[in-house]
């Protein structure tokens, strides 16, 4: 049985095809990549098997139980995507331990400060979410995706706004979570990022995907 399966996944958005007949077996412990344009379904895609958008057809399971009826949405999952609900007026400290308060799998409060620190960002700082850099506000982004431990991470554009260094910083942290036996789907623009971490590379275009470059 596959770890995560996508059979025949198809998605329309005012009569365009975002995704088109997308099938996709993700094996348990590996590091799936995505290189595609933006706008070329990457984020529906990642959508979709979450379970936060319904498609036109199609299904996604999880160890065989499909996603939207046995499942509410994929399990035991980080999620880094556009518009995860991080709030402006409140410090990254404030955020993460709010996040924390609604989650399934809670972490104490030094382990909250701990993770803001492993993502260059100070756990002590009043400093609210608005007035973060683009880069600071990436960081904190990232850090909520890895709260509490999940064992699937799903992560679009992971990179965006980061320096090199900070770059650097989370191809390591992906890697140490791969070691650790998670599972890993991230998605960039930038091939050679994604050829530099992944297991398997997969190609997007117009919605389609294959697993070589159109």
């Amino acid at each position: 049985m596959s770890y995560i399966e996508i059979k025949n996944l198809t998605k329309t958005l005012q009569d365009n095809l975002i995704l088109d007949d997308i099938n996709l077996t993700i094996d348990q412990g590996t590091i799936v990549g995505f290189v595609g344009k933006n706008g070329s379904g990457k984020t529906m895609l990642f959508r979709a098997i979450c379970g936060l958008i319904q498609t036109d057809s199609g299904t996604v399971t999880f160890n065989g139980k499909q996603i939207g009826k046995e499942y509410k949405f994929l399990p035991n999952t980080g999620l880094l995507i556009e518009n995860i609900g991080l709030y402006d007026h409140l410090s990254a400290f404030e955020n993460l331990k709010l996040l924390n308060g609604i989650s399934k799998n809670k972490i104490s409060n030094d382990e909250i400060k701990a993770l803001i620190s492993k993502f260059g960002l100070d756990p002590e700082s009043t400093k609210t979410f608005k007035k973060f850099s683009l880069g600071m506000k990436q960081r904190l982004c990232l850090a909520q995706a890895f709260m509490g431990g999940p064992e699937i991470l799903i992560l679009d554009e992971p990179t965006n706004a980061l320096d090199k260094n900070g770059i650097k910083e989370v191809q390591e942290l992906i890697l140490e979570q791969k070691r650790q036996g998670k599972t890993i789907l991230v998605s960039s623009h930038d091939q050679k990022y994604i050829e530099a971490i992944s297991d398997i590379i997969y190609y997007m275009y117009d919605g389609k995907l294959a697993d070589e470059e159109f």
